[in-house]
């Protein structure tokens, strides 16, 4: 039994591909505290650090890094340098030679992902972990499945068996460097929670992958909050424990409080007292207790730091050139994605800057913001042939404490809804299919986060009260979810008495058009899904005998998280809204009808019974078989249910003001 490990690190490209001088020092950094007896335990001679290596070097390593291993032998795999994919979606790890031409990579000059997968598919052993600190290395998970194993009696010492992949972006997203920190960010954090013992989230003296990935995602994204690392277990690698920590350390013990009791970087005054008792029990040196706060409260004043840095940037832009070109405002957009910035992150620093109308006031599209967002197109084995960038009108609504609701334009038109006969899985409520008009409105971004559903909770009561935290998965860019139909109108009513917009639950016939964003397929990415692509069940469920796919037509099967994800991790449709499928199912304004015969076509909501309670439900959620999860899908549910998977998004209407409204 051995742990091993091959670090390589990339710093130095031909022209076409940036430096990136952190790279190397990501490849010192992890050696150091894999070595440390006291942290990773690796014998010196079982790690290898390979620094800015020619293609067939760094190959030859990898495949002998596989080769060369024994069953019961822990390997880790970690790289930092460039990740690249190309048209077809494939991914590679780019390496001193790495060249692109015209734009386009050569793949004989960098390593294939399939190559690796094939590669460890080959090994003796049962723990595997790979680690990627690159751009767009969420792709590297895509089509690498868990391999069987015989049963080994090492969990004590190595935990679970299986693999688990860390990445410090999903297939994507661009990982991001940080000005203040030497290392790569996402690297920067998987070193402090090993070195400093802070990723032994539940105190067992032992960090598995699994604990060392949440750490540092969840420090990532208090600086970044754009950047999205991912974690791909299969099998029972996320039980792998990669390092020990000192989990009787004083300091250990202070930094979990330090943590516990940190608010977006400060800490309430009883939470200032607790933590000088606790310094004086732990016998802690002052100098020691202030730089473990220092460090807990770094990430925050990062992102701090970066908000100012783009309100200067945006300032400085606006004295020079009153009216935005479009050329500035794509730099600028740039800049934001440069920082790690999100739309969210910086639209109330636009708004306050470049100036936004009173709620009152009708919000024309010509002086809308704009954001630009991925739009990715799979075939129908679920592969990504295409990528390219969209671009779509927003205004926010400010909720106050730094929460906003950001309503995207939607642009009006005429769409066919409901299924074709020849869709697989569909169903007969489906039809018959109809044309349907639809004016112009704007549709929220994002489905109704769990701040956003605070905020709007702790106003004024309309109808009814609203439980602020109703939530089963906390989370405050989680969608709320155990909201009712009439909780979610409740929410419009009030959101509405604050804006003088109407606020409402989008109508079915909406709701599918702003889907669809104008495709024809099952789903706006095409013909089938991945759980690359969308949060939902992407294994097989046997129900009551029954079995559903974790599969759609002949897409691949996938993971399944079991709980919801932050809004706005995946990509968006063509229109720019995020999530519609999968993640949490969405109200609609109509009562349920068994098929749509008799339907409006004008884009208006079916109400027409008042002893109706049932109501729609769109876009399936985490817990759903994809099938559930198609553009055309109907499921609905009594107006007072509520559960872990129902949630809603908002729209308003274009230039709507509030005259009066009976709810």
């Amino acid at each position: 039994m051995a742990k091993v490990a091959l670090l390589i690190g990339v710093s130095e490209y031909q022209p076409g591909l940036n430096p990136l001088p952190s790279a190397v020092k990501d490849v010192e950094a992890m050696r150091r505290v894999l070595v440390n007896p006291e942290m990773g335990d690796f014998a010196e001679a079982d790690v290898t650090a390979l620094k800015n290596p020619q293609r067939q070097e760094m190959e030859s390593a990898i495949y002998n890094l596989y080769a060369n291993c024994q069953k019961d032998d822990l390997v880790l795999f970690y790289f930092s340098g460039h990740g690249v994919t190309v048209e077809n979606g494939d991914f590679y790890l780019s390496t001193s030679i790495t060249v692109k031409n015209q734009g386009k990579l050569n793949p004989t000059s960098a390593v294939s992902a399939t190559n690796v997968h094939s590669w460890m598919n080959q090994s003796k052993s049962k723990r595997l972990v790979v680690i990627l600190d690159c751009c767009f290395s969420g792709a590297f998970a895509k089509g690498l499945t868990a391999k069987d194993s015989g049963t080994i009696n090492l969990q004590q010492h190595l935990g679970g068996e299986g693999r688990a992949i860390l990445t410090a972006s999903t297939s994507t997203q661009y990982a991001f460097e940080s000005d203040g920190l030497e290392l790569s960010i996402y690297t920067h954090y998987l070193v402090e929670g090993i070195e400093k013992g802070a990723a032994d989230i539940d105190g067992d003296g032992l960090i598995a992958v699994d604990e060392l990935h949440k750490y540092a995602k969840s420090k990532v994204q208090e600086a970044s909050p754009a950047m999205t690392p991912e974690f791909y277990p299969f099998k029972d690698g996320y039980r792998i424990f990669l390092a020990k920590s000192p989990k009787d350390d004083p300091s250990l013990k202070y930094r979990k409080q330090v943590e516990r009791r940190n608010h977006a970087g400060n800490f309430t005054i009883p939470a200032r007292r607790i933590l000088n008792s606790l310094r004086l029990t732990l016998n802690l040196d002052s100098d020691v207790a202030d730089a473990i706060e220092a460090e807990v409260q770094q990430p925050y004043r990062e992102y701090q730091r970066k908000l100012e840095e783009y309100e200067a940037t945006l300032v400085e832009t606006i004295e020079s050139e009153p009216t935005l070109s479009e050329t500035t405002f794509n730099d600028l957009r740039d800049y934001q994605q440069h920082l790690g910035l999100r739309d969210e992150d910086v639209a109330s620093i636009e708004a306050r800057i470049i100036g936004q109308q009173k709620p009152s006031e009708p919000v024309p599209p010509n002086q809308a913001n704009q954001f630009e967002f991925d739009i990715v197109k799979v075939d129908a084995q679920g592969k990504i042939i295409n990528r390219s960038k969209g671009r779509a009108e927003f205004f926010t609504e400010n909720l106050g404490n730094g929460v906003i609701v950001e309503m995207v334009a939607i642009p009006g038109g005429k769409f066919l809804m409901g299924s074709p006969e020849s869709e697989p899985e569909r169903s007969g409520d489906e039809s018959p299919q109809h044309t349907v008009t639809i004016q112009p409105f704007f549709m929220g971004k994002f489905t109704v986060t769990q701040s956003q559903w605070k905020a709007v909770a702790d106003l004024p009561k309309v109808n009814i009260d609203l439980n602020p935290e109703p939530s089963n998965f906390k989370g405050a860019n989680r969608p709320v979810e155990q909201v009712s139909w009439d909780d979610a109108i409740e929410f419009c009513a009030r959101l509405s008495k604050k804006t003088e917009k109407t606020y409402r639950l989008p109508s079915e016939a909406e709701w599918e058009y702003a889907c669809r964003a104008g495709t024809t397929t099952p789903f706006y990415f095409g013909e089938t899904i991945t759980t690359d692509l969308a949060n939902y069940r992407g294994t097989d469920w046997d129900y009551n005998g029954k079995v559903y796919p974790g599969n759609y037509a002949q897409g691949p099967k996938g993971e399944y998280r079991e709980q919801t994800k932050d809004v706005g991790e995946f990509p968006a449709n063509p229109f720019g809204l995020f999530d519609m499928h999968g993640n949490i199912w969405e109200w609609c304004q109509d009562e349920w009808h068994q098929n749509y015969n008799g339907a409006p076509k004008d884009g208006s909501g079916w109400l027409v019974d008042n002893d109706n309670q049932n109501r729609l439900l769109r876009g399936g959620s985490w817990s759903s078989p994809p099938k559930y999860c198609r553009s055309v899908h109907r499921r609905y549910n009594a107006r007072a249910y509520w559960y872990t998977r129902v949630g809603f998004r908002v729209v308003v209407v274009r230039g709507s003001t509030l005259l009066c409204h009976n709810w």
